[in-house]
């Protein structure tokens, strides 16, 4: 709770519901998660106990799971919603609640005018301002302090792998360039048969005819749990995965998605509808070398990363990554049309 203008403000944190699905639940064994409308509700009413003209909900559960919550939960003015990265231009409004989406990775930043009276919001103005770096000067005391953390260690990021000839994003519901580099990688580096890349959406983009420094590949690669690993799965069992992903972006009732990206995948292509019910969404799995459908009943050997399972053995994924940009020096990606999705 502060106070602003005369106003008090409350301000209630949710965390990421899917926290322990997400991440591996075996680093923090004694914290839970979850939607919790009725605590949320107990923390709105307390908050206006108290004299709050404005409650605000500082959110990490996405935005379709914030609409849902908002048209459950009473009380809440403003929800600052985050975990999918949307950048609204415009307000979203379900009843009496406004849902704010700045987008992510500093790219945006919202500006919020809140008029309240008589213990109420009676109106709000909203802007959502793209942030140019380029044109901003730079906080000289901020800039200095990166400067010196950054000093024992700036030689080696800054050491050249390779190149790109190759525009590198990481974005895109079901695939990015960097993505399809990183599969590419553990299918060469791993000797797989299939890669399997988490839809993570950090890291730089890199532009054609660019270097590709160690602090590129880290940028994109950089996590607690960095094991490669390399394992046989049954063609049944890289279904069920796909399909379970897809679910946990794709299902009808927002309180059942996860957000986030399907799962990236090297070697192996298929058809997805997002519209179809879970198991059935996925169809005509095929091994993009042999050209042959894939078999549910054979092992094929198969590379990932990011696991999050305890006691996964394997390279750090930016080693990986690093030897084979480092073998190949020159870096083109061909453009992906091994997903074809339908129902979208």
């Amino acid at each position: 709770m502060f106070e602003k203008g005369g106003v008090k403000v409350a301000v209630i944190g949710q965390a990421l519901p899917r926290t322990a699905v997400a991440n591996p639940r075996w680093m923090f064994p004694d914290w839970e998660f979850g939607i919790r409308e009725e605590d949320i509700q107990k923390q709105v009413d307390e908050a206006r106990a108290e004299g709050a003209s404005v409650v605000v909900l500082l959110s990490h559960d996405g935005f379709d799971v914030d609409k849902k919550l908002a048209s459950r939960v009473n009380g809440i003015d403003i929800i600052l919603t985050g975990h999918t990265h949307d950048a609204m231009p415009g307000l979203t409004r379900v009843g009496d609640t406004v849902l704010v989406a700045t987008g992510s990775h500093g790219k945006f930043l919202s500006r919020l005018d809140i008029a309240a009276s008589g213990g109420k919001v009676t109106d709000i103005r909203f802007k959502l301002m793209p942030v140019f770096s380029d044109a901003i000067a730079p906080d000289k005391g901020m800039a200095a302090l990166i400067e010196k953390v950054r000093a024992p260690y700036a030689a080696e990021l800054a050491r050249e792998i390779g190149r790109t000839e190759s525009l590198l994003f990481r974005r895109g519901n079901f695939n990015g360039t960097f993505d399809d580099l990183i599969c590419e990688a553990m299918l060469a580096e791993r000797d797989a048969e299939i890669a399997l890349s988490p839809g993570f959406r950090w890291g730089e983009t890199l532009l054609p005819d660019t270097p590709i420094t160690w602090e590129a590949i880290t940028n994109a690669t950089a996590i607690t749990y960095p094991a490669c690993y390399r394992m046989e799965m049954t063609g049944e069992q890289l279904k069920v995965i796909l399909e379970d992903v897809a679910d946990n972006i794709f299902h009808p009732d927002p309180y059942f998605q996860g957000g986030g990206d399907m799962v990236r995948v090297g070697g192996m292509g298929y058809t997805i509808d997002v519209g179809k019910p879970m198991g059935s969404r996925i169809s005509n799995l095929t091994h993009l070398k042999s050209g042959q459908p894939i078999d549910a009943a054979r092992k094929y050997v198969v590379s990932g990363w990011a696991s999050v399972n305890e006691g996964t053995q394997g390279p750090p994924i930016w080693d990986v990554v690093r030897d084979h940009v480092a073998r190949r020096k020159t870096i083109t990606v061909t453009p992906n049309d091994a997903v074809k999705v339908l129902g979208a």
